[in-house]
């Protein structure tokens, strides 16, 4: 009842959330989802005939930025690598993306899905021997379309 109410007033927290990858993999867990974004161009136009002199701005095509997913390297999980090696000539295997933001009880509150996603880019993790730090491994990701949906 509590966190019902506190809903009203508070922010959602952005610490809980999961990805499914398609169909097949659903709930993955990562450290980081950033680049959810979406941009319109804007085209300028003037008529030869306006009273007045300046342009007038409408709506052009929109773009989308990639998004890049973080998270720890797993022994023998090489799922980045994996679906980047699909990529050949021209052709690659895109699915559609969902992530969710979770409440308390692991319920989706708003989820953010990216239409005819594709891998573009996979970063392995830095090396070090003196470090104390968890292997990250990234994918960057373009897709052709976000759409933001509330629960």
């Amino acid at each position: 009842m509590a966190g019902d109410a506190q809903n009203n007033i508070w922010p959602l927290p952005k610490f809980r959330f999961s990805v499914d990858w398609g169909t097949s993999q659903t709930n993955l867990a990562f450290q980081e989802v950033t680049g959810l974004e979406a941009e319109t161009q804007v085209l300028e136009y003037r008529h030869s005939t306006s009273a007045t002199f300046s342009t007038i701005k409408m709506p052009g095509i929109a773009k989308y930025g990639n998004v890049t997913m973080k998270r720890g390297t797993f022994v023998k999980d090489n799922a980045f690598f994996d679906w980047y090696s699909k990529i050949k000539m021209n052709t690659i295997e895109r699915i559609n993306i969902i992530i969710k933001l979770l409440d308390e009880k692991g319920n989706p509150t708003m989820t953010w899905t990216l239409t005819n996603a594709w891998p573009t880019k996979v970063t392995g993790t830095d090396l070090k021997s003196e470090g104390n730090e968890i292997a990250i491994e990234s994918i960057e990701i373009a897709h052709e379309g976000l759409t933001v949906t509330n629960k």
